[in-house]
């Protein structure tokens, strides 16, 4: 098995992590190969929406490899931030929209994957959270300020300061996740959802979040002058076109993706 692997069906790319003997920790090697598969997706315009998953059935990804980091000189650090900083920066700048299918342990750098998708989809038992305080590090790829986003500042402080493990149904309470469901059901879940989004126009999904990822923190006034650009980049689309006409036709729409 490779260590990242993309299989495409009907629109929607399924990425998996391939190391389900270290429990898909993430080594320098798959942070490479992660963000080239990341990447390769981006650019494909047959994929409209991305799956995200884990390989084996005890974890989706416990987070960085420390049997590796065991033996980092200084310089390995950085070199090796440059890696997983580059890994979720291509995760979070994916065009399309992204789902997290997360099981078993799903831990430090594995729940960063998943906060740095659009949406998550949870099995039942499924533990998430960001233990780095206990080994000396910090949750830097995204996980405490997206963390904060989704569940609040206080509750984010107590996760990552205890290293409190959280149940998927905790979790879903909180709003960190989109879908829980039983183990069996996890993967048809994910493509369900993956389905229901390819349902809709693929230019109004790829403008919409982005839309919603730059307008943020932005003040209101600007967020609306945000909004209105991305409306007029979709008004002049023939996905527009077809929608409506298809809307009046009574009939499915045929997306053009452009």
């Amino acid at each position: 098995m490779s260590l990242v692997s993309l299989q495409v069906e009907d629109d929607i790319g399924v990425i998996t992590l391939g190391r389900p003997e270290a429990l898909n920790a993430i080594s320098s090697g798959v942070a490479e190969s992660l963000r080239e598969v990341l990447r390769e997706v981006g650019s494909r315009p047959d994929i409209l929406v991305a799956v995200l998953t884990g390989a084996g059935d005890k974890a989706f990804c416990v987070g960085a490899d420390l049997k590796e980091r065991g033996s980092f000189e200084i310089d390995d650090w950085y070199s090796n931030r440059r890696q997983i900083s580059g890994m979720f920066q291509a995760l979070r700048e994916l065009p399309q929209p992204s789902i997290a299918a997360v099981f078993g342990w799903t831990l430090g750098g594995g729940l960063e994957l998943a906060l740095s998708c659009d949406l998550m989809v949870a099995a039942e038992g499924c533990r998430m959270g960001l233990p780095e305080a206990g080994v000396g590090l910090l949750p830097a790829g995204g996980g405490t300020l997206l963390l904060a986003r989704m569940v609040g500042i206080r509750r984010a402080k107590e996760i990552v300061y205890t290293r409190r493990r959280l149940e998927a149904l905790e979790a879903h309470e909180m709003g960190l996740t989109t879908r829980v469901v039983p183990a069996a059901e996890l993967q048809a879940s994910a493509l369900e959802l993956a389905r229901e989004v390819c349902g809709s126009s693929p230019v109004v999904v790829r403008e919409a979040k982005r839309l919603i990822e730059a307008s943020w923190n932005e003040p209101l006034v600007r967020a609306l002058e945000l909004e209105n650009e991305a409306w007029a980049r979709v008004i002049v689309t023939e996905d527009r076109a077809e929608g409506i006409a298809a809307f009046n036709d009574k009939r499915s729409p045929r997306w053009r993706n452009r």
